[in-house]
């Protein structure tokens, strides 16, 4: 099976779930094709309910839609927490 390269990038308190200190937020990772955007967050460890905000290049992907939405070479995944605010 093939393979693809993404771009993963986590903000705020999501960065928790990078395996090591991580410059920038952001790393490159390699996954099979046809690799889903839920498989991505569960290989992380995110929570559901802790990927509120989830863009692929910049496009809002729906909690139900990432199951089955495959993540294609050179992909950016970005993944954002609830955020509170007063």
């Amino acid at each position: 099976m093939s393979s693809i390269t993404i771009a993963l990038k986590l903000y705020a308190s999501l960065t928790e779930f990078f395996p090591e200190r991580v410059k920038n937020n952001k790393i490159e990772i390699k996954l099979p094709q046809g690799t889903s955007v839920a498989e991505v967050l569960s290989n992380f460890r995110i929570p559901s309910e802790r990927a509120h905000l989830v863009l692929i290049n910049g496009v809002y992907i729906p909690p139900e839609v990432r199951q089955g939405k495959c993540l294609l070479e050179k992909d950016v995944l970005a993944v954002w927490p609830p955020v509170a605010g007063g």
